[in-house]
């Protein structure tokens, strides 16, 4: 390690910037928010900081002299782009003991400014000393994504209870109260944005009261790379995760490994637990104290029952946070290549379920559904498919309607059949896997196979 990482503080303190152009800029960008006051030294050509930088920076035209270092500043940039310039400028910084930090110049450079991920006062550096800045910009931009957007919120919620915390509890204890609450209610109300829920999940871990938290988290379609980055979070953060069947292995192996795992899915004619009963399990699991991952297809709240399991939670005063997930609709049709709506062919979609639960009707005005036109996407749909056909075009759609029907979307084994309204069932047929129904003219667009080359494959056998 060459170069030691520290961070300096440059609130009011003079910054020079030998150059005024794209490499200079860019420097500039990173030190602006450190409160440091920037002075250009810039050709009559290079507009481009003072374009940007009109009211945050000095500007001096010409390259940089003696005359700068008067006022003994903190840091020197050398970033004009010409080399010879850029090293007579590293020079003379050096000679008045500044250090220097030249762009694309290691040799020249007693400071390497890092690739930067900032949450408020929480800063991340990331330094290759020089050799692979692409390299760090690619692990910034991981970092980017996996660190969560409120947490400079966090780092500020905690900086303002430290005498708090430090007037009530002895020095072992809030060590461990600080372990506790970074990893507790109170941090995920403040990463949520909820203020008062943190502030009261605070002050219970204070008094020592632990309560637990459910989240009814969408996992997506199947996809693993389609699980949004707080679901990932959360999942990584679990004490149990209760899971369904629709959620894919891959999935499953991302979730932390330590968390126990209980299967609540439902399977036709196969419910391992009953609704009312994953409701109650998830109060007690939360009542211990623990952090519960309800895990569902999809998204929790379209046709997923996400709803029904809020209301028990909410009943049970147990707190809860729903993580949406990205829709089967939304993720199969986009994995078919399939657009749910194209202007001047489907100026609405609509998402119905041809499933009400408990042998129930669904309720659905399929003639009213009918007449609407537009995309119609049916969940649950590949069992009743030729009734939803029959109903359909009892309601006036045409039987050469277009209709895909889209199984295992988005993953390895994914399949889709091109057909039309009137062979929707036939087609159908074809599917084992939970599928989505997709009916209306955009269906012609999937990618996939035409049900008619299927038969004449099966004849030809």
């Amino acid at each position: 390690m060459r170069y030691f990482p520290a961070f300096m503080d440059l609130q009011g303190r003079d910054v020079l910037v030998s150059g005024a152009g794209e490499l200079a800029v860019r420097k500039a960008r990173l030190l602006a928010p450190s409160g440091a006051r920037l002075t250009f030294f810039m050709a009559s050509d290079h507009t481009l900081a003072a374009d940007e930088f009109a009211d945050q920076a000095r500007f001096v035209a010409g390259p940089i002299s003696d005359s700068a270092f008067e006022n003994s500043p903190a840091l020197l940039i050398a970033a004009t782009g010409d080399p010879g310039e850029d090293e007579r400028a590293a020079k003379l910084g050096r000679a008045y003991g500044v250090p220097v930090n030249a762009v694309d110049m290691p040799e020249l450079c007693d400071v390497v400014i890092p690739s930067i991920v900032e949450r408020g006062d929480l800063v991340v550096g990331i330094s290759t000393g020089g050799a692979a800045p692409v390299l760090g910009r690619r692990l910034r931009e991981r970092l980017e994504a996996m660190l969560p957007s409120r947490l400079g919120d966090l780092v500020a919620f905690a900086k303002e209870r430290r005498d708090i915390v430090a007037a009530k509890l002895s020095p072992k204890e809030r060590r461990a109260f600080w372990e506790r609450f970074f990893e507790g209610p109170a941090r995920d109300a403040v990463l949520s944005g909820n203020r008062a829920r943190a502030e009261q999940a605070f002050a219970d871990e204070l008094q020592g009261r632990t309560e637990g938290h459910v989240f009814i988290v969408g996992a997506g379609p199947g996809d693993p790379e389609l699980l949004t980055l707080k679901a990932l979070r959360v999942c990584q953060e679990a004490d149990v995760i209760l899971h369904d069947n629709l959620v894919s292995d891959e999935i499953l192996a991302l979730c932390r490994r330590d968390a126990e795992r209980v299967y609540v899915g439902k399977k036709r004619s196969n419910h391992s637990l009953p609704q009312e009963a994953i409701g109650q399990l998830m109060v007690r699991l939360a009542r211990e104290g623990k952090r519960v991952v309800r895990l569902k297809g999809g998204d929790p709240f379209i046709f997923g029952r996400g709803g029904e399991e809020l209301d028990a939670l909410k009943a049970a005063g147990v707190p809860a946070t729903v993580v949406p997930g990205i829709s089967a609709a939304m993720g199969c049709a986009a994995s078919a290549e399939l657009p749910l709506t194209y202007r001047g062919i489907a100026q609405s979609a609509t998402f119905v379920t041809a499933e009400a639960g408990n042998g129930a009707e669904t309720g659905i005005d399929w003639q009213a559904l009918a007449r609407l036109g537009g995309t119609i996407v049916v969940y649950m749909g590949v069992r009743k498919a030729s009734g939803v056909a029959h109903d359909l075009i009892q309601g006036g759609l045409a039987p050469q309607t277009p209709v895909a029907v889209i199984a295992d979307g988005t993953r390895d084994t994914e399949r889709v059949i091109r057909a039309d309204l009137g062979s929707l069932g036939t087609a159908a047929a074809q599917i084992e896997a939970p599928g989505l129904l997709v009916i209306g003219e955009v269906a012609a667009m999937a990618r996939g196979e035409e049900l008619i080359a299927l038969a004449e494959e099966r004849s030809a056998a």
